[in-house]
């Protein structure tokens, strides 16, 4: 495998974030561990399409969705290419992942739906938006860290908590869908969903060549 060549680091309230290019495909690094590349996008997509598919019916016209968080732009392209949803709003802390996609090589990915009028960044820290704000949204897709067990850093861990889940759930209309993405299955994660109040937990897998699949993490808001 060809070494990666570093294009960018950054030193931000968070620690470091990096961006390298590995042959054609580009890679996010945040405090030396691996977040994302371009290599496949199939789990970033099926994050923002299982969570469309799980709104009850009432819900499917026009939804609005939050994406935490920006990554390199596979969720929300696909978000915005789906002319269903009428609002699209993502939250990224990091500045450097922001600039990569505005000014940067990963504008290639995501340029057009950040020209999309129903596009909003909101440069912010998702777990801070999620307990402070008050907008409401019909889906929340998360992938801010490897899954619920292995996060990048340990502010992220009190989002997949009690208090957490609570917080996801008011920024949830009745009848919204919590999608969180991870590498591996959780099944302390499902419970946690469950103890939270979410009804319809499920989990559902992304193949991969090799290993253990991705998987969405699901639960409902009830109506």
């Amino acid at each position: 495998m060809a070494e990666p060549v570093t294009l960018d680091r950054r030193e931000g309230p968070y620690g470091e974030v990096v961006l390298r290019r590995r042959h054609e495909h580009y890679e996010i690094i945040a405090n030396g561990t691996f977040l994302m590349d371009t290599s496949d996008g199939r789990s970033e997509r099926l994050l923002i399409d299982a969570a469309r598919d799980a709104l009850p019916e009432e819900a499917r016209v026009g939804p609005s969705v939050l994406i935490g968080g920006l990554g390199v732009g596979f969720s929300l392209a696909h978000a915005a290419a789906d002319p269903g949803w009428s609002r699209i709003a993502v939250a990224e802390r990091e500045e450097a992942i922001i600039d990569w996609h505005r000014q940067g090589p990963l504008a290639a990915i995501s340029g057009r739906a950040l020209a999309d009028p129903r596009t909003v960044i909101l440069h912010t820290d998702l777990v801070e938006y999620l307990r402070t704000s008050t907008d409401t949204y019909d889906a929340l897709c998360l992938d801010i860290d490897n899954g619920p067990d292995w996060t990048v850093t340990e502010d992220n861990e009190s989002l997949y908590a009690a208090g957490g889940l609570a917080a996801c759930a008011d920024r949830l209309n009745p009848g919204g869908v919590l999608a969180v993405w991870s590498a591996r299955p959780s099944g302390d994660f499902e419970e946690s969903l469950r103890n939270a109040g979410f009804s319809g937990v499920r989990t559902e897998e992304v193949p991969v060549a090799r290993g253990v699949p991705d998987v969405i993490h699901l639960g409902v808001r009830p109506g």
